[in-house]
């Protein structure tokens, strides 16, 4: 059951949508299940047609009466004073009467302090119901005795009372909110992508967007930048005593309104996390290693190669890290670096998106997009400790190119599905129930672009598997390396694909068993539905970056010039041998 609090100014104006045909025609026999005082109220939806209009004005006048009074009383005109409150059953839900409504609508007013119980000089409301699923109260708020209601955080007062009726009415059972959920489109804004024919309303585009500029950018200015380059008008918020940026609103391409104006949407009001103040937060650079920093950062620096097998590197950092901190006694206290971890994952989704292989970049957005709930929770996140993740997913959208290694993308993405999976338990564990569901619909996403960029490698590699001598000697290094995995190993239908990998892993200098125990050493095995595809990406990753190494060192014995105190090499010198021959020295 989801409430769905509003406001606005013009009473009249709702009750001609709420008793009207809708905006589609949808409303069919609108009418009053229950309000503040049933016996003085004239129900427009049960009145002729022709007397219709004048009762709707009827009943905007008695609703209004403590707002007119307060008015004349103050001077003032009362704002916002029309509240507004759809509550919708879920997809599934057995049919409610209209008795049932009606009490859902008294202690909805009455938990939020619109109308509290036994309270006589509580607000005036109405109950409507004008389809199965759902009904609309609505209220002036202004109460009898002229002051404004307490109604402070209805919102969620209504979440947590609908909480309560789903379980006493046997409906279904909706996951509480933290206040951490972005703003749901309003129906005038579906109604409006419905006629233009998209699929996602304006406010849910620009959240999109937005994630993606704020994972890309490096700075404020950069974010702003990225935002302009798609189209999306930007109107920053100036302070007038600092003249500093204090805020920002987002119009779409071609979104206006009925004057031709641009819409715009306050940057906190499309997600609580793209308020300018908290991506202020996730751009201030690291001024000191800590947590899952201290080791990653390491890595970062001395690895010179290509930046999607140097991601899932920091990604398998992350990993370890969150495994630590899940085997620790105090873990509350790790809770703000795993919320940043969380945070700088979120921004890897979606540069990985951006710069993967074709095939799984659909797949890979919707990863991301699911994702974004999952990063927003109450915890306050210490952005600092995720420092290296951050930027090392910064690195993939600006490789040229880096989506064209089949295996070092394979390799990222298979250790997501393990942080993914991290994430979600730590959610679990927090209680956070939207997220921890947020986690699970991007994990399904994540495994589809897994499996779409995974298949050609498979493919290739195992057909160029080695002759039966050759995979029969891999097959015992396998036995004699992991023993406790290797009946899953070698029963894997991936096993010709990994005898290749071995068999290249051996051509590069490192032998199978060795290179068997440090890929399996890296991390365990036992949740790995397909060990021999876990261990090839490893292996291949591995060996590049061994093969790194080697170059980076050559390079830098190249590089490297005379010290002061070397003294330069003597020109060689040829005396002739007493054969005739000549021999050179220095």
């Amino acid at each position: 059951m989801v409430p769905d609090i509003s406001t606005g100014d013009r009473t009249r104006g709702l009750l001609s949508y709420l008793f009207g045909p809708g905006r589609r025609n949808e409303h069919t026999d609108p009418h009053i299940v229950a309000a503040f005082a049933l016996p003085g109220i004239t129900d427009p939806g049960r009145v002729p047609l022709e007397e219709h209009q004048d009762a709707l004005s009827e009943l905007a006048r008695y609703l209004d009466q403590p707002v007119e009074l307060r008015r004349q009383r103050t001077g003032k005109k009362v704002p916002q004073h029309v509240w507004h409150c759809p509550v919708r059953t879920a997809p599934g839900d057995r049919y409610l009467t209209d008795a049932e409504w009606a009490e859902v609508a008294r202690r909805v007013v009455h938990a939020t302090g619109i109308a509290p119980h036994g309270d006589d000089a509580g607000c005036r409301w109405i109950a409507v119901r004008h389809a199965e699923d759902h009904i609309h109260i609505m209220a002036t708020s202004v109460r009898e005795d002229g002051r404004r209601p307490r109604n402070k955080r209805d919102g969620q007062r209504a979440q947590a009372e609908c909480r309560k009726i789903e379980i006493e009415l046997g409906l279904r059972r909706l996951k509480s909110g933290d206040g951490t959920a972005p703003k749901t489109p309003t129906g005038a804004e579906v109604a409006k992508a419905e006629r233009q024919g998209r699929k996602t309303t304006t406010r849910q585009w620009l959240r999109e967007n937005s994630y993606a500029a704020a994972a890309a950018a490096r700075d404020e200015q950069e974010y702003f930048a990225v935002l302009t380059a798609l189209g999306i008008k930007v109107h920053t918020r100036i302070g007038p005593q600092t003249g500093e940026t204090t805020g920002y609103s987002l119009a779409a391409p071609g979104d206006t309104d009925a004057k031709g104006k641009p819409v715009f949407y306050g940057g906190s009001s499309l997600a609580p996390d793209l308020s300018l103040i908290r991506l202020r937060e996730r751009f201030t650079p690291a001024t000191a290693d800590t947590g899952a920093t201290a080791t990653a950062r390491v890595i970062v620096r001395n690895t010179k190669g290509d930046a999607w097998r140097r991601a899932e590197t920091e990604l398998r950092t992350t990993y370890t890290y969150l495994l630590e901190r899940e085997d620790g006694q105090d873990l509350g206290s790790f809770d703000g670096q795993i919320q940043a971890q969380a945070a700088a994952f979120a921004e890897l989704l979606h540069n990985t998106a951006a710069a993967a292989p074709k095939a799984a970049r659909a797949e890979l957005r919707a990863a991301a997009a699911a994702f974004d709930r999952a990063n927003r929770s109450a915890i306050r996140a210490e952005h600092q400790s995720a420092h290296a993740l951050r930027q090392a997913g910064k690195e993939l959208i600006r490789t040229l190119g880096g989506g064209e290694d089949g295996s070092a993308v394979a390799a990222l993405l298979a250790t997501a599905v393990y942080v993914l999976i991290a994430l979600d338990h730590w959610h679990q564990q927090r209680g956070h129930e939207q997220q921890a569901a947020a986690a699970r619909q991007s994990l399904t996403h994540l495994h589809a672009a897994y499996q779409r960029t995974t298949r050609p490698v498979l493919v290739h590699l195992a057909e160029r598997t080695p002759g039966p001598d050759e995979t029969r000697r891999l097959a015992a290094a396998v036995q004699a390396a992991v023993p406790e995995h290797a009946q899953r190993i070698l029963t894997d239908p991936a096993w010709p694909a990994l005898a290749t990998a071995l068999a290249q892993a051996e051509s590069a200098g490192t032998p199978p068993r060795p290179a068997l125990t440090a890929a399996a050493g890296q991390r365990e095995l036992d949740s790995a539905d397909h060990p021999a595809q876990v261990l090839i990406w490893r292996l291949r990753s591995n060996t590049a970056n061994q093969a790194s190494a080697r170059t980076r060192a050559a390079n830098a014995r190249t590089r490297r010039a005379p010290t002061a105190n070397t003294k330069p090499a003597p020109a060689p010198t040829a005396i002739r041998q007493p054969d005739g021959t000549l021999h050179r020295k220095r």
